[in-house]
């Protein structure tokens, strides 16, 4: 017993939770990392689903924190509660132009095009600064434009 609870004050400590996430405050993104994930009315089992997503990865920005639970808003703007460990570190974005988005080889709208993507289809983030980012679609890479997807806030980098 207190050897758990002292593993757990050490991994308060140093920013991370029992669950694997790092501790912040929010608001912050984050993504879905379960298959099947319920959202619900209020931060407990007992409160009612409201919205069962069944998409790993999908991008989300935690606005509050009630012990294990994130109040969560989703690309359509739904909010709820959500166990956080349903919940990844993991960046993603979620592509929002009207339009297939040109996937880059460089930061730069007038170097070679890669790919394409669809509105609607989520891939992993990297490398953003100045309006780009580096997005990963089931390993095809390439750079694209802030403005194309949600899931990153204006004018953040890392």
């Amino acid at each position: 017993m207190l050897r758990g609870l002292a593993l757990a004050m050490l991994l308060v400590v140093t920013g991370v939770a029992a669950h694997g996430q790092t501790v912040r405050k929010p608001p912050y993104w984050a993504s879905i990392a379960a298959s099947e994930a319920m959202m619900r009315t209020g931060p407990g089992k007992e409160y009612p689903a409201t919205w069962e997503y069944r998409r790993a990865d999908l991008p989300i920005r935690v606005v509050e924190i009630y012990k294990n639970w994130r109040k969560i808003e989703d690309p359509g703007g739904t909010s709820g509660w959500m166990q956080v460990t349903l919940l990844s570190d993991t960046r993603t974005a979620l592509v929002t132009s009207k339009e297939p988005a040109p996937l880059y080889e460089k930061p730069d709208g007038t170097s070679k095009v890669h790919y394409f993507v669809e509105a609607g289809v989520v891939g992993r983030l990297s490398k953003c600064a100045s309006g780009w980012c580096e997005l990963n679609v089931g390993g095809r890479r390439g750079f694209i434009r802030t403005d194309q997807f949600w899931g990153l806030s204006e004018g953040e980098s890392f």
